[in-house]
């Protein structure tokens, strides 16, 4: 089962940084876009950022200018570097990965197990 694995969750004040990490392994021919989704119990999970695999970003209003999305391809893995951070930003942070297992199948949607992180005000 091929199941992305993040990292890097915890507990920080407001005002302080974390970095999450999301290796994806396995049989994988290629990865396309992966990102970071994060949900807070009793609403919908909701995009924080997202990179292709050309390096194309997108982001959050919410998290423009605080949090920074990179990639290592060659290593599968995906990071979520977050700075000035808020009570708001407080969630489940789940990681994304669109992945290929063969040169001819089709890209599936894969997801992480999720990861807390609590920003402390």
């Amino acid at each position: 089962q091929l199941r992305p694995v993040e990292s890097g969750g915890g507990l920080v004040q407001s005002g302080g940084s974390l970095r999450l990490s999301c290796t994806a392994s396995g049989s994988i021919f290629s990865i396309n876009a992966m990102g970071w989704y994060r949900q807070v119990p009793g609403k919908q999970r909701e995009l924080v950022a997202a990179i292709t695999s050309g390096g194309s970003t997108n982001y959050a209003d919410s998290v423009k200018g605080r949090f920074t999305i990179s990639r290592d391809n060659a290593k599968n893995t995906v990071y979520l570097q977050m700075n000035s951070l808020k009570p708001e930003d407080t969630a489940v942070y789940y990681c994304s990965a669109e992945i290929r297992r063969m040169r001819y199948d089709s890209n599936f949607h894969y997801w992480g197990q999720g990861t807390q992180v609590t920003v402390s005000s």
